[in-house]
């Protein structure tokens, strides 16, 4: 069943981070417990990792939707963290273009055009997703790590392997 209540009510403008397990969707609070998001077809309440089938998506559609149908059983929260780095457009300004916005088909890209780049744009004028360069420290730590893996490994061999080598060619 999902949530009746508040615990705090969002206001216009606010952006809407929705945990989906191994992801977050984002949408814009507009009013009278409506948001306005960028949907890819398999991106759906309960859906959980199965929405991340997104990711072969390349169309998506701005919607209108209540809340509760968005979120579904999903936990989500108010998340305007990027006030700290950029001003806000005016709310009204917000909703307008959100609400101008509503049935139009994007180009989706996971990697520079999803759900969370959608409303940073509206409410900052700023396309950033704070997941993607997430995965991408990951990717490069990762990568580094692997880096720093073979060196190692092609250092041992260039002190010890060597000199078995060379005791195995004297014989």
């Amino acid at each position: 069943m999902a949530p009746t209540l508040y615990d705090e009510k969002p206001k216009l403008g606010d952006l809407i981070e929705i945990f989906r397990g191994s992801y977050q969707h984002w949408a814009v609070y507009v009013g009278d417990d409506f948001v306005v998001h960028l949907a890819t077809t398999s991106e759906v309440p309960g859906a959980e990792n199965a929405s991340m089938m997104s990711v072969l998506s390349n169309k998506a559609v701005v919607k209108k939707e209540e809340l509760w149908d968005v979120v579904g059983t999903n936990k989500w929260e108010i998340n305007n963290s990027l006030d700290n780095n950029y001003k806000p457009r005016p709310a009204y300004v917000i909703v307008q273009d959100a609400c101008n916005m509503i049935g139009l088909e994007l180009p989706y890209c996971v990697i520079s055009g999803n759900c969370e780049h959608f409303v940073n744009e509206l409410r900052y004028g700023k396309a950033e997703s704070r997941q993607v360069q997430k995965a991408g420290q990951v990717v490069f730590a990762a990568g580094a790590a692997a880096v720093v893996g073979f060196g190692l490994v092609a250092l041992g061999r260039a002190l010890f392997g060597g000199s078995k080598n060379e005791n195995d060619n004297t014989q």
